[in-house]
């Protein structure tokens, strides 16, 4: 079962059971897969759809940061819960050792061996982490071990 179609089945039950938000959620995260697949007229794969989750956390977190700056706890507590409902349909994400393992991995296939080369390895640790490890985290850690 595809992730689409596993989002289709749980807001199918939402609908069932009653459970208002999170059937709320789960058709803001349909919505916008389906707004990017009419935009760039694809059909979605399980890690495409994944990106667009990862969008939809980081888009949640700075309004958290947002609203938690203008003093706004109620909209900051209806973001954090519409978060956890988006997260629960992401991949558990990598521990420090095997993003670490990942990078060093990647660094070997590319043959990388200056920062110059950051790219590729990027390239490589993104698809094969797809939605488990913050990209801005690992991006950092590929400079830091390029660069030495």
């Amino acid at each position: 079962m595809t992730l689409k179609q596993q989002l289709t089945e749980n807001m199918k039950s939402a609908m069932r059971g009653g459970d208002k938000h999170r059937l709320g959620v789960v058709r803001l995260i349909l919505a916008e897969i389906q707004r990017r697949e009419v935009d760039e007229r694809i059909e979605l794969d399980d890690v495409q759809t994944l990106a667009v989750l990862e969008k939809m956390v980081k888009q949640r977190k700075d309004s958290i940061s947002q609203y938690d700056a203008a003093n706004r706890q109620d909209l900051a507590d209806v973001e954090r819960a519409e978060m956890t409902v988006i997260e629960a349909y992401l991949p558990a994400k990598l521990t420090d050792e095997e993003l670490d393992a990942l990078i060093s991995a990647a660094i070997a296939e590319t043959g990388a061996s200056s920062p110059r080369d950051m790219g590729k390895v990027v390239a490589v640790v993104k698809e094969k982490a797809a939605g488990r490890a913050d990209m801005g985290v690992a991006s950092n850690r590929i400079k830091t071990r390029l660069a030495s």
